[in-house]
């Protein structure tokens, strides 16, 4: 079975500083029927203004993935960690016990666009880290890139959960396909340009909940960009 969720559907939030839509449930934004996905309990679509950013706050038992698409994001944590995630770059932080940390867009003309998704981990208690890569935008033509996984994949960054993400960079009529195990889901969503998942037509800001299906068949119908979720 494959939900789509269009664009306008999603929830929308804006201020001064931070435009953003939330996938599911969070913050203000409540609805008892929309509180995640399998293991995904938040994505979020951020574009955060020059010069501004979320101030220190407090995590625990939780795996943060953050993908900028552009620009810059200055990370600041309790554990003394202090980086940059640019474009292309993939962060994990293990929220585990407790951590405390800040995010900038330390820019004071070009905003910041990220994806922030969450992930329940399999075990609690965890100790909190984080880790970071960087992906080029040709490695991931043509193809489904894992950047993100607890599958012990190699050149991925590490979840503390069964699931994997994939970006991927497509072509107008490039097709890839992605298989899915017994019991496991999927959640796609398309960052730019328009695709089909198994003949069903998503646009920019689209979602897909994918239950039941075996294999995937992505298609570009014009240059396009993506997340996958593979989940259990």
């Amino acid at each position: 079975m494959i939900q789509i969720i269009k664009n306008e559907e999603r929830y929308h939030f804006e201020s001064d500083w931070l435009s953003t839509y939330w996938h599911f449930s969070f913050d203000h934004y409540y609805d008892p029927q929309n509180m995640g996905f399998g293991p995904l309990r938040v994505f979020n679509d951020d574009v955060v203004q020059p010069s501004s950013g979320f101030p220190t706050h407090a995590h625990s038992e939780m795996e943060i993935i953050t993908y900028v698409l552009e620009g810059e994001l200055e990370h600041k944590d309790s554990t003394g960690a202090s980086d940059s995630i640019r474009s292309g770059e993939v962060q994990r932080m293990s929220a585990g016990t407790g951590i405390r940390h800040s995010e900038y867009n330390p820019s004071a003309e070009q905003p910041v666009h990220l994806l922030q998704m969450w992930i329940i981990p399999a075990a609690s208690n965890l100790p909190p880290s984080y880790e970071q890569l960087r992906f080029t935008k040709e490695q991931r033509t043509g193809k489904l890139l894992a950047v993100a996984s607890g599958q012990d994949m190699p050149e991925t960054v590490k979840v503390h959960q069964d699931t994997t993400f994939y970006v991927s960079a497509l072509s107008p009529e490039d097709e890839v396909t992605h298989e899915l195990g017994a019991s496991r889901r999927a959640y796609l969503f398309v960052i730019s340009g328009k695709v089909s998942v198994n003949g069903d037509a998503l646009t920019s800001g689209d979602q897909a909940r994918i239950t039941d299906e075996q294999t995937l068949k992505l298609k570009a119908e014009e240059a396009s960009e993506m997340i996958l979720i593979d989940l259990p």
